[in-house]
């Protein structure tokens, strides 16, 4: 008889039998229509500009179509999730309406195990999933859906080759990011190998000042914990390193880390030295990439403000409200409700964790609205939003110009 297959990466083939449920989740009619007329909204005096690339990037779709095709495919079963499968509270929600569990609500990973038996489903999310998560659920013999992200796995291609030649992968990451911990799991695949997580260029410099004065071990440990390898040793392990980046990070700051710690190594190493010592690969997300340019586009095109949709627990998403807060005003919002009125708005204010509300946020008279969202985020819930600026006005979609 033949065995049943307990992984899976290149879905069901069930992909037009989900597309009437994903058309009525995530659908909207009204962002087609603005992309139809080139990204633009005009109703009276207010103009909203559409950014030219948002919303959901391909490894987004794909992770969600599989969710729905997993559960299309697994009726009778029970469907489990390692944490959530996108930045995302309403695609979250959804999954859980249609009897998806997820782990991450247990109070720890070994606890949720203990509910998975071999007949059971888990769905690995788009931002990967740790070495010893997939070993435990492998040991359990459950049915496992992996929805990894293509551009997450380049990376651990990457770090896996830092680890395969004696390298430590630097990754520019947040050290509690569910993707940077899958990958720093990979960095660390052979003994002997180690990582380091650097958050910003804050800390990059710090590097900088650790391996220039070639010394102060001690100090280096206690401003990095816990975001780095077992028994790392900076002295040791700082010799010879490879970049990599968690891909949802700003990637203008990874090419300036990058450009900075090169500098480093080649002021101590030299020229001829330097690939002894030093490596980096292009492992920047297109889609990242993209939806930050478009920022910029918006930006250059003149708008007076910029509101940018999706999870506060998004990084791409806050990334995009980095680059608008920059140059106007921005307002990180995860969907229409926290658009109270014309006068007040809830968001969250880039580099802080809580929402706070804001007055006075859509100026009178003629005004030109910048709109974004990150990878995560769904098209209807970027038409909801867009369709609440205009009622904070009295206007009607009928009214737009054709």
């Amino acid at each position: 008889m033949k065995q049943e297959t307990r992984y899976f990466r290149k879905g069901f083939g069930l992909k037009s039998g989900i597309q009437p449920e994903l058309r009525r989740d995530y659908h909207s009619a009204l962002v087609d229509r603005i992309q139809a007329r080139e990204g633009l909204l005009v109703v009276h005096d207010l103009t909203l500009r559409l950014a030219v690339e948002f919303g959901f990037c391909y490894g987004v779709d794909r992770a969600v179509e599989y969710a729905y095709e997993t559960r299309k495919k697994f009726p009778g079963r029970k469907l489990f999730i390692i944490g959530e499968i996108i930045h995302n509270p309403h695609v979250n929600r959804r999954l859980r309406e249609m009897g998806v569990g997820f782990m991450s609500d247990a109070a720890s990973f070994e606890e949720a195990l203990e509910r998975v038996r071999s007949e059971d489903v888990v769905i690995i999310p788009a931002f990967g999933a740790t070495t010893s998560e997939m070993e435990a659920l492998a040991r359990i013999g459950c049915i496992r859906v992996d929805t990894t992200c293509g551009s997450v796995l380049n990376v651990w291609k990457n770090v896996d080759r830092y680890s395969r030649e004696g390298f430590t992968s630097v990754i520019h990451g947040k050290y509690d990011h569910e993707e940077t911990k899958a990958t720093a799991s990979r960095a660390i695949s052979r003994p002997g190998s180690h990582f380091l997580i650097v958050r910003d260029m804050e800390e990059t410099e710090c590097v900088a000042r650790f391996l220039a004065n070639n010394g102060g071990a001690s100090a280096f440990l206690d401003r990095f914990r816990p975001a780095f390898s077992p028994r790392f040793d900076p002295d040791r392990d700082l010799d010879k390193i490879g970049l990599a980046n968690q891909t949802t990070m700003l990637s203008s700051e990874s090419l300036a880390i990058g450009a900075r710690l090169k500098q480093v190594y080649l002021a101590r190493y030299g020229e001829a030295d330097l690939r002894e010592h030093f490596r980096s690969f292009d492992t920047i997300c297109s889609a990242t990439q993209d939806r930050q340019d478009a920022v910029e586009g918006l930006l250059e095109s003149g708008i007076d403000l910029m509101v940018v949709i999706g999870g506060y627990n998004s990084s791409n998403t806050n990334h995009l409200a980095e680059i608008a807060a920059d140059r106007v005003p921005a307002f990180h919002i995860q969907d229409a409700l926290c658009i109270e009125s014309g006068e007040r708005i809830r968001h969250k204010p880039v580099g802080e964790q809580a929402e706070v509300t804001a007055s006075r946020w859509l100026p009178a008279g003629p005004v030109t609205i910048g709109l974004t969202a990150g990878a995560s985020t769904p098209n209807n819930k970027i038409g909801e939003v867009a369709e609440r600026i205009l009622q904070c006005r009295n206007y009607r979609l009928e009214e737009a110009c054709p």
